[in-house]
């Protein structure tokens, strides 16, 4: 039987906020960067639904600019790509490395389920420093989540039974509501402290657990 876990990437294994703040910060001061952090993950969305088949770098990119001229802030000259740039850099989670080590030791079939593109999530996965049987990317598939076409294309090319497959995911909006909705168990990684949610089957505040309650959902063989 094989067990999969698949997951997001970007705030549930990589920090997805840290990453982006930080070039905010750098581009326009410290000051506005919360604010204006709180407005991009408005707008990523909107570009997604409007593009799907743009590249993560596009979206990164156009999301940037869009970000710069409606708050009247001026974007340095050659900075459009700065958070496209930066993403291999971002950082990883702690706990990421031992809790997927741990799952990965248990028998679990690891894969990655991203918004991204190639290049750009081979790199993080390299800074995991963990073996992953499978990406799928948006950029390739063209599609975003929380449209459902990740997990048809992962089921499609590994035969996953649902039965036997778990979604670990950070963001409610893009992955725990949409895995709910096509009937799989879901582990939300709350990492913000946001409030209680019903629709995800067990609730962490990170991966350090993360075996215990992949088994839970789906017991491996005697």
């Amino acid at each position: 039987m094989e067990r999969w876990a698949t997951f997001d990437c970007y705030g549930t294994l990589v920090d997805w906020n840290g990453g982006i703040e930080g070039e905010l910060e750098k581009l326009f001061g410290v000051e506005r960067a919360g604010e204006l952090l709180a407005r991009f993950h408005e707008i990523e969305p909107e570009i997604q639904a409007a593009s799907p088949g743009a590249s993560y770098r596009e979206v990164l990119t156009v999301a940037l600019e869009r970000l710069a001229a409606e708050t009247g802030l001026t974007l340095p000259e050659g900075e459009a790509s700065a958070l496209a740039r930066s993403l291999p850099s971002w950082p990883v989670f702690d706990d990421v490395r031992p809790g997927l080590t741990e799952a990965r030791e248990r028998g679990w079939k690891l894969a990655i389920l991203s918004n991204t593109d190639r290049d750009l999530v081979d790199a993080s996965m390299e800074a995991i420093g963990i073996w992953f049987d499978f990406a799928i990317v948006a950029g390739e598939i063209g599609s975003y989540k929380p449209a459902h076409r990740h997990w048809e294309v992962f089921r499609e090319r590994t035969g996953a039974d649902p039965a036997t497959h778990v979604h670990v995911a950070q963001s409610l909006f893009h992955d725990i509501a949409p895995a709910t909705d096509l009937g799989l168990p879901t582990v939300w990684i709350n990492r913000q402290g946001e409030p209680a949610d019903q629709r995800p089957t067990v609730t962490l505040v990170g991966v350090g657990d993360l075996a215990d309650a992949l088994d839970s959902l789906v017991p491996g063989s005697e």
